[in-house]
């Protein structure tokens, strides 16, 4: 498996939160479970589909030509993926109380993509691409077109046979700065790929009822969230009203609102945390540590920074409890397990 040193020989340190990666000053990556039999170009390695990677390349690009909402909505399926059982595709599977059916992952998009491409590499090499290798190829490839860095993605995943939506302990988007690294050391991560992947919230959008809190009634108070700068909180309102009706509409929002529209992977999440014009409650918390502050600093001042640093910690995420070997299988349709 490729360690953060490993992967600073691709993509050389920059500024002082990457310096501080490669001379340990964040807790390093040896937290991820070991061994796992990931490496880079599996397919071709083994020779059994070389041109799996290029593939999936090409169909990311023709859609990302027509539809550059995919980035934000496949970044959040690798989440959804990685951080309930495992980057193992279980998030793809169908099912009345499936992991998909769970209320964390109301919205969630970009299914019918990920089953186009497993169609066109089953036609090419049949039997032999995982679903789960499939999500994170396709993620790096999307993110990549928006402006983020072509990372080097470790394969050889295999899919999960089950989901389950009990399973699913996505924490709530309110939740405070500790509570989330709590949550994200759970999984074998640290308070630099916290803040950083937090960051991927410079694209896509959230449902109003995410945010009314902090809009109307914050922590039971009858008053908005303090920390909302007060220009913010009026835009803010005219998008999302306060819910008073049964069946009331959940309107879409941009998580970046100003930027949002143009669907590009850029520091201006992290400018707007800092100016206290964060739209969900988890962002703004970031100016409330003393390590994600001075990491939310850093990336507002530095762009290579940031786009370095989210190639490492997607990666990381990428590799948690990954199946491999005989575990799983290699689903033929990635809705369904195989038939025994």
């Amino acid at each position: 498996m490729m360690m953060r040193s490993q992967i600073f020989l691709v993509l050389p340190c920059l500024g002082l939160v990457a310096l501080s990666l490669c001379l340990g000053f964040v807790s390093a990556a040896s937290s991820l479970p070991q061994p796992n039999k990931l490496i880079w170009h599996y397919y071709k390695v083994h020779n059994t589909c070389d041109e799996a990677e290029i593939y999936v390349r090409h169909q990311v690009q023709l859609l990302w030509n027509k539809d550059k909402t995919i980035t934000p909505k496949l970044l959040r399926l690798l989440y959804s993926d990685c951080f309930v059982t495992g980057c193992d595709a279980s998030v793809l599977l169908d099912g009345p109380n499936s992991e998909k059916t769970a209320p964390q992952n109301y919205g969630l998009g970009g299914f019918v993509f990920i089953d186009k491409v497993k169609s066109v590499l089953e036609q090419r090499c049949p039997g032999v691409v995982s679903c789960a290798d499939i999500l994170n190829l396709a993620a790096r490839d999307a993110v990549h077109l928006a402006g983020a860095p072509s990372y080097p993605v470790l394969t050889g995943r295999r899919d999960g046979l089950t989901s389950s939506k009990s399973s699913v302990d996505l924490p709530s988007p309110s939740i405070s700065w500790q509570a989330a690294l709590t949550y994200f050391k759970s999984r074998g991560l640290d308070v630099l790929d916290m803040t950083t992947l937090l960051g991927a919230h410079s694209m896509g959008k959230t449902h109003c009822h995410y945010i009314v809190d902090r809009l109307y009634n914050f922590n039971n108070t009858g008053k908005p969230d303090p920390s909302m700068e007060r220009s913010f909180i009026s835009d803010m309102r005219k998008l999302c009203p306060p819910r008073t009706k049964k069946g009331q509409s959940d309107p879409l929002v941009y998580l970046n609102l100003g930027f949002g529209a143009n669907h590009t992977f850029t520091e201006s999440y992290y400018s707007r945390v800092l100016s206290h014009k964060a739209v969900l409650g988890i962002d703004q918390q970031l100016l409330y540590g003393d390590d994600t502050k001075e990491i939310t600093k850093e990336f507002a001042a530095g762009f290579e920074d940031f786009r370095k640093s989210f190639a490492l910690s997607i990666n990381r995420m990428g590799a948690y409890q990954v199946l491999t070997g005989n575990q799983g299988e290699i689903r033929k349709n990635c809705r369904i397990p195989n038939k025994k």
